[in-house]
């Protein structure tokens, strides 16, 4: 990689550590007059759908500097570190990853659609491996000159 790309790759993997600690923070919103207007106190968890759309961004874009899968992974692996980390070590002690089904369906919304753009990420690169390797395919048939 070059100076410029690994830059890139750097800022893509401390977005990806940001975007977590904003989602675990702002996981518990409810609809409960607060911050958000009233509306029977139920939970709204907006943040799951940042992750759903903003971790598969971040691997498509790290999968865009280098084709291949370790790099592409990068981000979904941060995000997952970063999560773990307020999961095991809370800041003044107190608890920041709330244990409930909102939980869960960050780990869900962020984690599979990254996984399944790290699988296109993959595709790609072994095909563009196999075209290396074979070169280009040429027409059966037609004018022999």
């Amino acid at each position: 990689m070059t100076p410029g790309e690994r830059s890139r790759y750097g800022g893509l993997l401390a977005v990806s550590a940001v975007l977590a600690v904003f989602e675990l923070l702002y996981l518990p919103l409810r609809l409960d007059g607060r911050v958000l207007p009233e509306f029977g106190s139920i939970p709204f968890p907006i943040t799951v759908l940042v992750a759903a759309v903003t971790l598969p961004w971040l691997v498509v874009r790290a999968g865009r500097i280098v084709p291949r899968t370790v790099v592409a992974a990068g981000p979904l692996f941060v995000w997952l570190a970063t999560l773990l980390a307020f999961v095991l070590v809370a800041p003044g002690g107190d608890l920041i990853v709330i244990a409930d089904w909102r939980t869960l369906l960050l780990l869900a919304a962020g984690a599979f659609p990254a996984a399944v753009k790290i699988g296109d990420v993959l595709a790609r690169a072994a095909l563009a491996a196999n075209v290396d390797k074979t070169g280009p395919k040429r027409a059966k048939g037609g004018s022999g000159g």
